[in-house]
């Protein structure tokens, strides 16, 4: 399935599930840059947001050419799609939270965190991934196989085993909306 779609298909059911649950998206502050996600703030910390389209849509070239890689286009349509404060998630594997590009600065220091990452499996001479969720374990995330496309559990430090769906619209597929709390 289309990653776009699988994505937009998730953030609708995520919107459903807030307001069925009546758990609003609350995420904190940046009190020096604001977020297009931003609806309206909850006191001096936090604010309630929504996912937003990116306008224009996150480049990677300069990303690309730093590494001489391709990115993998589920990859690059997944962080440059929407703005967001991140969305809590059930997998059969367990909980997890989507990492979202808050606004245009964020997006600078995820393309620094795709280049540090790619650059250590490089350095450990293990295929390159590019993280999209972190998990409820602090040494496990969700990473993208970058040659294939494929999701998997990624252990800090390790080579990718652990496969968790042959794609990353399939995976967005297997989530369940869930509660933030504890991320």
């Amino acid at each position: 399935m289309d990653l776009a779609i699988s994505w937009h298909d998730f953030i609708e059911r995520t919107l459903a599930w807030s307001q069925q649950q009546q758990q609003p998206l609350l995420t904190e502050r940046d009190k020096v840059l604001p977020s297009p996600c931003e609806i309206k703030a909850q006191g001096d910390d936090l604010v309630l947001w929504q996912p937003v389209l990116q306008q224009p849509r996150l480049d990677f070239t300069a990303v690309e050419q730093a590494l001489e890689l391709e990115l993998h286009a589920d990859i690059k349509a997944f962080y440059g799609l929407y703005y967001g404060g991140g969305l809590a998630a059930e997998h059969s594997e367990g909980k997890l939270l989507l990492l979202m590009p808050w606004h245009e600065a964020d997006c600078d220091r995820l393309k620094e965190n795709i280049i540090g990452h790619i650059l250590m499996k490089r350095r450990l001479l293990q295929r390159e991934t590019v993280f999209v969720a972190v998990t409820d374990d602090e040494n496990v995330m969700v990473s993208v196989l970058n040659s294939t496309g494929e999701v998997y559990a990624e252990s800090v430090g390790k080579e990718v085993k652990h496969k968790l769906a042959d794609s990353l619209g399939e995976f967005l597929q297997q989530l369940t909306p869930a509660s933030s709390d504890g991320f």
